[in-house]
């Protein structure tokens, strides 16, 4: 244990609301009516999506239903054997990798960690990143993923849409947290 400071308080994080799909699918996961009281969210997924012929997909998020192409995002990626990267403007939502696809089996869904950073401040783009992967049994890719929301406003609701999709599949998973400040 480490004296005086610690280094994680489990209570800095608080629950907001959680989206679980049932049977059938979901076009998308939204959280609405966010309070502006805490220093920054995030939001832990674990996602399937019916995108066809494919292993793997990405989710793209919206704030205040903007669906505009007012978002920028760049990534870096390892799949273990190499490393890619990429940049993007002009999209229309913030991006986080990696969902698994419609290929793989019922089982296999991948796993994401955003952080939005500062989304109650007004003065200034509201910044996020995305820690994510699947594991494909011995095939697989890790991503983080940082993407930027061209508008100032407050954040006060959330999307999150298969990028390709078109639905999220059955028992996938969406848990907003608050962060507390210091």
């Amino acid at each position: 244990m480490l004296a005086g400071n610690t280094a994680f308080k489990p209570t800095s994080y608080e629950s907001i609301a959680t989206v679980t799909v049932g049977s059938g699918g979901a076009a998308s996961a939204a959280f609405t009516s966010i309070p502006g009281t805490y220093a920054h969210l995030q939001i832990r997924m674990f996602v399937k999506t019916d995108r066809s012929g494919a292993s793997q997909d990405a989710v793209k998020i919206r704030f205040n239903s903007d669906s505009g192409t007012n978002y920028t995002y760049h990534f870096i990626y390892g799949d273990g054997s190499g490393t890619a990267s990429e940049g993007y403007t002009s999209e229309n939502g913030g991006r986080g990798y990696r969902a698994s696809g419609d290929l793989n089996a019922t089982s296999i869904f991948g796993a994401m960690v955003t952080d939005i950073l500062d989304y109650a401040n007004t003065n200034k783009y509201t910044t996020i990143k995305t820690l994510g992967g699947v594991d494909l049994n011995g095939s697989g890719e890790m991503w983080l993923t940082s993407s930027l929301w061209l508008n100032t406003n407050a954040i006060t609701s959330i999307t999150i849409v298969p990028a390709t999709g078109p639905n999220f599949k059955q028992y996938s998973h969406f848990a907003l947290y608050g962060i507390k400040g210091a």
